[in-house]
């Protein structure tokens, strides 16, 4: 009997121990390169026939959700640009408003599109407040979205997002990025020169850019659970599983 269970003590040990080296030898996730990312997105829209709406809404609402995971309730503000990072911020603050915060809106630079303005009806409409300009102070935020440049950035950073990303740069409330931190190259990160934003904590959507490599916050979220399997394999993207029926998870 003693030896039945020494074998199935040693049984179990075994196998903690395939796991453990099955788990570090699986491949890691792929960081994706700009002009990558610029091929899966074209795809998503045109071979899988993914519109813009559905993508951002799916982006924004796990954007809410990871952040919701990190900070508490309380103010939250949500800085976004002219372009579709900037709309994954917009759906992002509509959501935080329904999850309980006390979201307010800061889009220095509307975009003239019908998509982004429809997008600021929404979240206008659910209470969302927008701001004409940065607040003097951040301290009473629980945490900044960065939502301002995506994947498709190219330097230099002009008015007004420059001086934004310099007053950010100085206070030390959390910043949240939305895919790549606003300002840092997509491949290579921060700039050499200048302000560089420094996040708390960044989600990668569809998966991380290779600027990541470079981004030493305490936190990096996954985001956008919808991309097909047959792409995936395409791009030897090596995403792991999702748990449950969340839209993020942590890597």
């Amino acid at each position: 009997m003693r030896f039945a269970q020494t074998g199935l003590l040693l049984g179990k040990s075994a196998l903690r121990s395939f796991s453990t080296t099955s788990k570090m030898a699986s491949p890691s996730v792929k960081y994706l390169t700009q002009q990558e990312a610029i091929n899966v997105d074209q795809e998503l829209f045109n071979d899988y026939k993914f519109s813009v709406d559905q993508l951002m809404e799916l982006a924004g609402l796990a954007c809410a959700q990871a952040f919701a995971s990190r900070y508490p309730k309380g103010k939250v503000l949500i800085i976004s640009g002219p372009g579709n990072n900037g709309g994954d911020g917009l759906v992002c603050a509509r959501h935080l408003k329904l999850f309980g915060y006390d979201a307010v809106v800061l889009y220095p630079k509307p975009s003239k599109s019908e998509l982004m303005q429809r997008l600021v009806i929404q979240y206008s409409r659910m209470g969302v407040e927008t701001l004409e300009q940065l607040p003097p102070t951040l301290s009473d935020f629980v945490g900044v979205v960065d939502a301002i440049f995506g994947f498709s950035f190219r330097p230099p950073i002009r008015a007004p997002f420059d001086e934004i990303i310099a007053t950010l740069c100085r206070q030390k409330t959390p910043i949240f990025s939305i895919d790549i931190p606003s300002g840092w190259d997509v491949e290579s990160g921060p700039p050499g020169e200048g302000d560089a934003l420094q996040p708390d904590a960044l989600i990668s959507l569809t998966a991380p850019k290779l600027c990541v490599k470079h981004f030493k916050g305490k936190a990096h979220f996954l985001g956008g659970r919808f991309v097909p399997q047959e792409m995936a394999d395409k791009y030897n993207l090596n995403l792991p599983e999702y748990e449950d029926v969340s839209g993020f998870l942590k890597l």
